[in-house]
């Protein structure tokens, strides 16, 4: 049976998820009103920075209040201190744009997305409202029609599509918006409605034949992937795809395509058994996996079987919100999010002061991260593009 892995930490070790750490702190905060980030790190047994970091992230979309060193619930009156350091504080701008972002989710790769973004447009002096969907499809709109109603310049979108990319009236909504728009880690297929909105993305097909090439160089002439079910794998695959067809090697994709990507973890644990036929054959030694949430619940598996990594099987995950803190720090495919985020706006801010500028379409690739995981010395670290 594959263990569980989660994405949050507690007393030093990954026992639960981003989101819910994030309710427990929210939680804190409803309950306290106003609290020192100290205090909350102690009482939650997690570290200060990490605490930090997600007062921050929650902070950026309006849950709570972030003030020198403390943290207050939106609607909780400020104390004599907190009140006076207030208007000590520089205001933030009252005047110039004001951009939206509508994002699946404000944690893992996202963040560093809204963080990037969030720093291009305070730099051009805009301010950014951010609106989550949790990946529910119907909230694209109401986050869309919300931003419009507060009167944003412009429009930073990634919506909640099905994997396989938007249908036609899905198309034809963004194609029929008024307000400028730019699409983030999204695209909108030739033929389609809005086909020539302005996109920025990561290269993702290029990302995973990076990671393809690496092992090849390794020695290794079959090469599994296993991928998760999300907007990212149809990329991911297509560059694994073409690569081991240049390179003359087998395709080893033992992928989910079926059930969302929340379904994942019960069919990721069948696929193993699929990867140990592989190994079996003495012929398979090396794996790139998505996300890396994934490839450390594989690399719990692996050892647990008996095998060693980097010695008996080589890792390259793709993603790298995790990849450095596993047992066996993980070779990682890491997306140049934050820049990613500030092109975006920067081809918002474009849009909206040139119109009728042409469309662009910018894609960042990802930079390859060497550790452990693979077996390779870590000065065979390729430069990011």
């Amino acid at each position: 049976m594959l263990p569980h892995i989660n994405t949050g930490e507690r007393g030093g070790e990954m026992r639960e998820s981003v989101e819910e750490r994030h309710k427990r702190i929210l939680r804190i905060v409803r309950e306290r009103e106003s609290i020192r980030v100290a205090e909350l790190a102690a009482e939650l047994e997690i570290s200060v920075e990490t605490v930090r970091r997600d007062v921050t992230a929650l902070a950026d979309i309006g849950r709570v209040r972030r003030l020198h060193g403390s943290v207050t619930w939106p609607a909780a009156p400020l104390n004599a201190r907190d009140a006076r350091l207030a208007r000590q504080a520089p205001a933030p701008p009252t005047s110039g744009l004001l951009l939206g972002m509508v994002v699946p989710t404000s944690n893992y790769f996202y963040r560093s997305i809204i963080q990037g973004a969030r720093d291009a447009a305070a730099a051009a002096g805009a301010r950014l409202l951010v609106g989550i969907t949790e990946y529910y499809r119907g909230r694209d709109a109401t986050q869309i029609r919300n931003m419009i109603e507060a009167g944003v310049d412009g429009l930073l979108l990634t919506p909640s599509w099905s994997v396989h990319g938007p249908t036609e009236t899905d198309a034809a909504q963004l194609a029929e918006l008024k307000t400028p728009a730019v699409l983030v880690e999204r695209r909108i297929p030739l033929g389609l409605p809005g086909a020539n909105l302005d996109r920025a993305s990561s290269d993702h097909s290029g990302g995973a034949s990076m990671a393809v090439r690496h092992l090849a160089g390794l020695g290794h002439r079959r090469i599994a992937l296993l991928a998760r079910n999300t907007h990212t794998w149809p990329h991911i695959r297509r560059g694994y795809q073409a690569t081991v067809g240049t390179l003359g090697l087998p395709d080893d994709d033992i992928s989910s395509t079926s059930g969302s990507p929340h379904e994942f973890q019960d069919e990721f644990e069948n696929y193993t058994e699929r990867l140990m036929e592989l190994m079996d054959t003495g012929e398979v030694r090396a794996a790139i996996v998505h996300t890396d949430s994934d490839a450390a619940n594989l690399l719990q598996w692996l050892l647990a079987q008996g095998v060693r990594v980097p010695e008996d099987f080589a890792l390259v995950c793709y993603n790298d919100e995790l990849a450095a803190l596993t047992a066996t720090p993980m070779t990682s495919v890491s997306p140049a999010n934050h820049a990613l985020g500030e092109t975006a706006v920067k081809l918002l801010l474009r849009r909206v002061e040139e119109p009728d500028v042409e469309h662009s379409a910018v894609e960042w690739l990802p930079r390859l991260l060497i550790r452990k995981s693979c077996g390779a010395p870590q000065s065979a670290q390729l430069p990011s593009d």
